[in-house]
């Protein structure tokens, strides 16, 4: 099978305006596979490509140069509590009180760090260790998902 940078470039085209997230062509031994995966961090229309061609010789082609490449955040340092369960986040008690915990605020072993609303159920996070609040990566009324970072302690 023979494929030329035009016949890619269709195939790319062909995936960017769809919602395809994989296409596979073969004959024989010889087959390209073209993956779409999104990344949380890209802008919303933002998409990276990757290529794989398997032949003989095994070779990985990359993407063109116009598919954008987004690079992973770099996680704060520190403890990193997570969301036990999937559910929307709430920072404070109520919207008219000051939220549980802030940037910079000590914190110790079972104080309360927000509330995650769970099928009709309010869940109390607690910090599992004593520090210092260094980032607070939920938002208030957003939903969360299963083990998604909230809070960083030093």
């Amino acid at each position: 099978m023979t494929m030329n940078i035009p016949d890619l470039k269709k195939l790319i085209d062909l995936m960017e305006n769809s919602t395809l997230t994989e296409i596979e062509i073969g004959e024989g031994k010889d087959k390209i596979k073209l993956s779409r995966q999104s990344s949380a961090v890209a802008h919303p229309h933002q998409q990276t490509h990757y290529l794989q061609m398997a032949a003989p010789a095994a070779q990985t082609v990359a993407a063109p140069a116009s598919a954008p490449l987004v690079a992973e955040p770099a996680q704060p340092e520190g403890h990193v509590v997570k969301a036990p369960m999937v559910g929307t986040a709430y920072l404070a008690a109520s919207p008219d009180v000051p939220p549980f915990v802030k940037v910079g605020q000590s914190v110790k072993v079972g104080d309360p760090l927000c509330i995650i609303e769970a099928m009709k159920m309010m869940n109390r996070i607690e910090a599992d260790k004593a520090g210092v609040i260094t980032s607070i990566l939920a938002e208030a009324g957003k939903p969360v998902e299963f083990d998604q970072p909230l809070f960083i302690i030093a």
